[in-house]
């Protein structure tokens, strides 16, 4: 990054780039916010694709925290920084410090999530101890230092906008609020107690005014989204009414064991991408190379990969064996206020990471917690542990360096090395026991399975001796009493050292210099032939990509495809019930060599003149059926619920009829006269707003090819508003009178109109409680 001129290659964000250049390029040429994101899934509100807030104020404090790294690298430097600063609250001694943000920050949790591309994630991570930190001042007596850095952590850490994080963060806090309650109603000092979280509350709602504006947003688009509740009658048995399917949100569920790659990383075989095949000198390699069927080969090759866990996709989050025995150890020797925080905490961050495999618990929890049936991979919760576990290892060891080495820490130290090298020993000793097979690979031939099996098991043992050494080295110099009785600083200086290599040989497995790209590599900003050919038309349509889940098709046209987590529902459930469909029977219909458009009611009125299944000049269908961006209908046909209408619209000619839910929308009649020469046109547009002339002899429904979205949009026929009706299920349609109008939708969201000024002020405000905060105390401790 910094000698030669690369950055980090992560498809979420290569993804991301494609799917905002419209916005980007509106607001580079205009310095305006472009609100809605006309070029995915046929469009949605612009606040989860690109879109800046007027929060200058925090972005500046990152930048200085960070000390102007580039991004999204400077969310590891964050995390050091800010689990170092959280462990000097907690009185752990600096250099201590030192290995325990080290171990944080390059946890494999974060150098994957950083591979992936979830840089808000990271982000979101990076803050957290932050947060923690000045709660933990303000729970320590120190209430105005503590005041300034929750809001200034919890500022920081909202603006990453990773509510998934930001849940988990809620649940450390409040088991941490529980613990101090109860120490507090022990001694008598509710009082106190109460006094410390009023100082909070206001710092938490100083925080929460800098994200106003985001999260008025996100909350009004949740309802509408897939995330929000379906209106359709009939809803999946795995569904909870609201939220996502049970089996979309626990797709990623760590099986009961998997936890333990925090300590022996490659316990299932460690990430998913890994082949044996690879390697010439694995036995799976060697079975494959002796083998005299090569049709066969070619089959077996996909099931060479080493992790043989129960999730479709996986990487092992590793925490560190150092990291790991401190933890242990730190259950015995903390605090027992911290040990009754973190040790609860992280057993039930566990226990939801099993998701699926425990479902009596977490399905109850996904039916009932608030908010918690907004979330997927539920994996991410392990986040939980990865704070825990170097805070409690800490606190453990610096209490321990504290009392000197009696016999009873000896004891201690026995138990945490009995523990934690006591099992990586029986691992690789008696490891063979394990089955090294799933159930899918059961069919597998024999000679293929065994071999897999034997690289799998010596993986699991050579981890296993690894995790030992660094446990071991740990535990005889502290058991012999190192610090003391030859060098303090030589001891702490090896235990960074230690940790160092620990985490950075684990995460070298996931992240290398193949992570890396040229700077100006950005090939889903490049056309493809067929994107050039596509853009000879100048005209306003949408591209149908049969690899709809891609936002390379967005960077260059208005798609009905994209890539993005959360989208309309409705949407959604259009593709689901009918776009999937009707291009599965396009693709029927190609291969048979009859393909007639005008059945294909959907596409159409969707727009979407073109069909695109490859990256080749010719590698488009064209669509001359395409309903155009607007048409008058001749009828209306009226059903009474969502569900009537998405099955109504399967049936229907949509140039010709609309469907619309008259239980909420109204038309003064059901049917017009035809007019051949009535029109309209596009006139001009904007992300946000959209201009059109028509003509016609008669009054007339109006369908437009524009998603509808009932926060934001108004619209006006010369100059005077009138109410948008939604039909077809997610489209825009006006009355019109006869005659010559001209035809305006705009955008302008309360969210960002409003709450964007809220943002700003509370930014302001921010940085004066801050500081004013920071100087006080300064001011304070040097009298």
């Amino acid at each position: 990054i910094f000698f030669e001129n690369k950055v980090l290659k992560q498809r979420d964000i290569s993804e991301f780039l494609g799917g905002s250049r419209e916005l980007r390029d509106f607001r580079a040429a205009t310095g305006e916010e472009g609100l809605w994101a006309g070029t995915v899934f046929s469009g949605m509100p612009a606040y989860l694709v690109n879109l800046d807030w007027s929060d200058d104020v925090v972005v500046a404090i990152k930048k200085a925290l960070s000390l102007f790294l580039p991004h999204p690298i400077c969310n590891i430097f964050l995390a050091f920084v800010c689990y170092y600063i959280m462990l000097l609250t907690f009185r752990v001694r600096p250099y201590l410090a030192i290995a325990g943000a080290l171990a944080f920050g390059l946890s494999s949790y974060m150098i994957i999530g950083l591979a992936a591309g979830h840089n808000a994630r990271i982000g979101a991570i990076a803050f957290m101890p932050l947060v923690m930190a000045g709660i933990h001042l303000s729970f320590s007596q120190k209430r105005v230092l503590g005041f300034g850095m929750t809001a200034a952590g919890l500022a920081l850490h909202l603006r990453e906008n990773h509510v998934q994080i930001t849940y988990y963060l809620v649940m450390i806090v409040m088991v941490y609020g529980l613990v101090q309650f109860i120490y507090a109603m022990r001694e008598k000092q509710i009082r106190e107690f109460g006094k410390t979280l009023g100082v909070l509350v206001i710092a938490v709602v100083v925080a929460a005014g800098t994200f106003f504006g985001p999260l008025w947003a996100l909350t009004e688009f949740s309802r509408y989204s897939t995330r929000g509740n379906s209106e359709l009658r009939t809803i999946s048995a795995n569904t909870a009414g609201s939220g996502l399917p049970k089996s979309y949100a626990f797709e990623y569920s760590n099986g009961m064991l998997e936890p333990i790659t925090a300590f022996i990383p490659s316990f299932f075989g460690g990430a998913s991408s890994n082949s044996f095949v690879s390697d010439q000198t694995s036995k799976t390699y060697q079975a494959l190379a002796s083998s005299r069927d090569q049709k066969l080969v070619n089959q077996l090759v996909q099931y060479s990969s080493s992790y043989w866990g129960d999730q479709p996709l996986s990487a092992p989050y590793y925490s560190g064996a150092i990291i790991v025995f401190l933890f242990v150890l730190g259950c015995t020797m903390a605090d027992k206020k911290y040990v009754l925080w973190l040790v609860p905490v992280s057993g039930l961050a566990i226990m939801l990471s099993w998701g699926s495999n425990f479902e009596s618990f977490n399905y109850f929890l996904f039916d009932h917690l608030p908010g918690y049936n907004k979330f997927r991979s539920v994996t991410f919760v392990m986040v939980v542990v990865f704070f825990s576990m170097p805070l409690l290892g800490m606190l453990g060891l610096e209490r321990l360096l504290e009392m000197g080495l009696s016999k009873e820490q000896k004891r201690k130290l026995l138990i945490a090395f009995g523990i934690t090298g006591g099992v990586s020993l029986l691992l690789f000793l008696f490891g063979g026991m394990l089955s090294y097979s799933k159930a899918s690979e059961s069919e597998l031939p024999v000679w293929f399975l065994q071999a897999l099996r034997e690289d799998r098991r010596a993986m699991l043992a050579g981890d296993a001796l690894r995790t030992f050494g660094f446990v071991f080295a740990i535990f005889i110099l502290l058991f012999l009493d190192v610090p003391r009785r030859i060098s303090f600083p030589g001891f702490l200086a090896f235990l960074i050292v230690m940790v160092l290599i620990d985490t950075i040989v684990v995460d070298n497995r996931y992240f290398t210099k193949d992570n890396y790209q040229r700077k100006h590599n950005t090939s889903i900003l490049d056309p493809l032939p067929v994107n050039k050919a596509i853009l000879r038309d100048k005209g306003y349509y949408r591209v149908f990509n049969f690899n709809f889940y891609e936002a390379g098709t967005s960077s260059f046209h208005h798609s009905l495809g994209g890539y993005n987590g959360v989208r309309m529902k409705r949407y959604q459930e259009l593709f689901d019930s009918c776009i999937i469909n009707e291009s599965d029977q396009v693709i029927a219909e190609v291969q048979q060599g009859k393909l007639d458009f005008r059945k294909f009611g959907v596409l159409n009125m969707l727009n979407a003149k073109y069909l695109v299944y490859g990256g080749e000049a010719n590698n488009f269908i064209p669509n001359n059926e395409a309903n155009g961006y607007a048409w008058f209908v001749k009828e209306a046909t009226f059903v009474n619920s969502p569900t009537e209408e998405l099955e109504k619209l399967k049936t229907i000619n949509t140039k010709e009829m609309a469907v619309v839910d008259a239980s909420k929308f109204k038309l003064e009649r059901q049917q017009w006269p035809e007019d051949s020469l009535a029109s309209i046109k596009l006139a001009d547009q904007k992300p946000y707003w959209m201009k059109y002339e028509t003509q016609s002899a008669n009054d007339g429904l109006a369908v437009f090819s524009e998603i509808f979205y009932p926060e934001g949009w108004s619209a006006k026929v010369d100059g005077k508003e009138v109410p948008i009706l939604r039909v077809n299920y997610v489209l825009r349609a006006l009355q019109i009178s006869s005659g010559k109008h001209v035809v305006e939708f705009l955008f302008q969201p309360k969210p960002y109109l409003i709450g964007n000024k809220v943002t700003m002020a509370s930014s302001w405000l921010l940085l004066v409680l801050v500081a004013g905060s920071l100087g006080w105390s300064w001011g304070r401790n040097g009298s």
